[in-house]
């Protein structure tokens, strides 16, 4: 039987990195794409033994998508799930700003979103599975992060709108939405928000989090993994929070 065969994106660091490390133990082979060179290939060389790949570059960038179309043809010539774990964060000033600079977070996003989609599913054999990471920023607003907000928001309607135009090839297409998570992107203007005292009193000891802690991002991989999985093979278009009760609370 052929091993199964899944891309991820951002698979440097993060959820990513988490991503990979658990699709690799659970035995599929695994596409590794992230603009950090050395980080990838120190991953792939930890993972488990299988037919890994590395395919370095901008998951936005039309350059980095043909050069993923020649590598997966060449090597596995077919693809069984794509999780998309890339994304980027820096504060915006809506008023202020630009709208170049504005849209460079928004832009990168939603378009590696679609561009690596379109890749995956032509590679797809029937029942594929498609992830994408989106964000609790995608209901919720927060100063300073306009540009990011409105990606998360456009690839939750992205994967309903992809679950409806893929459900006759049997490819089911959902999000994650994380709340927080102990990852690089936590640190902010050089410090780890989820250290601070802001953290400490508003989510842990007013218990606007009710689990009391940030996930890790094995946990989330773990969400990824499932709905990649025969087990979700009823479960298309959904936006699945994972926030440790954060979104429920006033």
């Amino acid at each position: 039987m052929s091993r199964k065969k899944v891309l991820i994106t951002g698979a440097a660091s993060g959820i990513g990195k988490a991503a990979a490390i658990r699709f690799a133990a659970e035995g599929y082979d695994v596409c590794l794409n992230d603009i950090q060179e050395e980080k990838l290939k120190s991953l792939s060389t930890a993972l488990p033994a299988g037919k890994h790949l590395i395919l370095l570059g901008s998951y936005a960038e039309e350059a980095t998508i043909i050069k993923g179309r020649k590598l997966i043809q060449e090597e596995w010539g077919y693809l069984d799930a794509l999780i998309n774990c890339a994304g980027m964060f820096e504060k915006t000033y809506p008023l202020e700003m630009d709208i170049e600079r504005w849209r460079k977070i928004f832009d990168c996003m939603v378009t590696g979103c679609h561009l690596m989609t379109k890749l995956s599913v032509s590679f797809m054999r029937k029942g594929g599975r498609v992830v994408h990471i989106s964000s609790i920023h995608s209901e919720r607003a927060e100063m300073y992060a306009s540009s990011y907000s409105m990606a998360k928001a456009a690839i939750n309607q992205y994967c309903r709108a992809m679950a409806l135009e893929l459900a006759g090839k049997n490819i089911l297409v959902n999000a994650i939405a994380p709340g927080f998570v102990n990852t690089a992107m936590s640190i902010m203007d050089g410090k780890n928000e989820l250290e601070t005292e802001w953290f400490q009193t508003n989510y842990i000891n007013n218990q606007h989090l009710p689990m009391r802690r940030a996930a890790e991002p094995a946990e989330i991989a773990a969400v990824a993994f499932f709905l990649a999985g025969k087990d979700a093979s009823y479960i298309t278009g959904q936006v699945i929070v994972v926030d440790g009760g954060l979104t429920i609370t006033f």
